[in-house]
């Protein structure tokens, strides 16, 4: 039997793929991962952002008006329907009120009264003409005659306040409620029967439609982004295949306390109705070009619930980095902070550092 063979040399033990230090990662020469690393310095970019924010159509304010009552009373009669259009003038509602009653009562008392104090003034003229009164009379008759003349007057105004012709005949208690403009009924706030007693209780509100404002709602943090006169683009959920273009014409000068957030209306010319009131669109607003940092989201790591990013400090050599994200165009990502311009990081195979 032949002897046992020469004895052979142990294979060298393999690199390590990485190396840690305390809070930095090594990848040492001979490691696979050096083919699968790829490192990209910082850099900016001239970025265009599109700030895109929910909106509603509303009436243009002020071509609004909330129909109030002059009078308390009853609903006898509705003539106009939620959605109906009207004309300035037009009949829209009948209200069975006492105090039109009292109103006509009180007009008719002064009526009487001017023409007696009239009488009683110009019998004193002539009496005190011929030398026969004293001037005294002739005085409390005028003061009599100016105090009737006024209530008169009045009592008069109080009629056409109201909306009633004060030469009526048939003055009874309905009292008929007219539109003040033309436009179409948005808000209908009252029924057939129903009792108001209460002057400041709106009736309805008639808006014209022949241009609407179309609301959109800015969050606090991108104000900045959106100015009076800039153009804005606008799509419809009624109509999305169509985009309009609108420009600013307002931005609020306060912030809505409960969504943080300001209003920002433009205005669109409406002639065929195609845009109504509580419509939901979509408000679009261009951002200024700015250089900003930028790097691939391929570069972007999760630990924990931060977002990170390895940072190459020395060759082959990488700490973790912290970063803050603004918003992601495409497949890259601004930074706010966390890396440097010029620094150069991971862009892809972070994950193999990130067990």
């Amino acid at each position: 039997m032949s002897g046992p063979g020469p004895a052979r040399a142990a294979d060298p033990p393999a690199a390590p793929a990485l190396v840690h230090d305390h809070d930095r990662i090594v990848v040492p020469e001979g490691s696979p991962y050096r083919k699968r690393l790829f490192v990209e310095a910082a850099a900016t970019q001239q970025l265009q952002r599109a700030l895109e924010v929910p909106a509603t159509v509303e009436a243009d304010p002020a071509l609004t008006v909330k129909v109030l009552p002059p009078l308390s009373g009853r609903i006898v009669d509705l003539k106009v329907s939620l959605g109906d259009h009207v004309s300035q003038g037009q009949a829209i509602a009948v209200i069975e009120s006492p105090d039109l009653a009292q109103a006509y009562d009180d007009d008719a008392k002064a009526q009487s009264a001017l023409e007696l104090t009239k009488k009683a003034y110009d019998r004193q003229r002539g009496v005190t003409g011929i030398g026969a009164g004293a001037d005294k009379d002739l005085e409390t008759a005028r003061d009599a005659y100016n105090q009737a003349n006024a209530e008169y007057q009045r009592t008069q105004a109080r009629l056409k306040t109201i909306g009633q012709f004060v030469d009526l005949k048939d003055k009874s208690r309905l009292l008929t409620i007219r539109a003040p403009m033309s436009g179409d009924v948005t808000e209908l706030d009252i029924a057939r029967r129903g009792y108001i007693n209460d002057p400041t209780q709106s009736l309805m509100t008639i808006s014209q439609l022949d241009t609407v404002w179309v609301t959109a709602n800015v969050p606090e943090k991108d104000i900045g982004v959106v100015k009076k006169g800039e153009q804005a683009t606008i799509k419809f959920a009624a109509y999305p295949t169509e985009t309009f273009q609108g420009n600013v014409q307002f931005v609020s000068a306060v912030l809505e306390p409960d969504t943080r957030r300001s209003k920002v209306r433009i205005a669109f010319a409406n002639p065929s109705g195609r845009f109504k009131p509580n419509m939901f669109a979509t408000a679009t607003f261009m951002r200024a070009e700015i250089p900003q940092l930028v790097l691939p989201t391929s570069a972007l790591l999760m630990n924990n619930d931060n977002t990170t990013v390895f940072v190459e400090v020395a060759p082959w050599t990488f700490v973790r980095r912290t970063v803050e994200l603004e918003y992601q165009t495409g497949d890259a990502v601004t930074i706010v902070n966390g890396v440097a311009l010029g620094e150069r990081v991971l862009i892809k195979g972070g994950v193999l550092l990130n067990d």
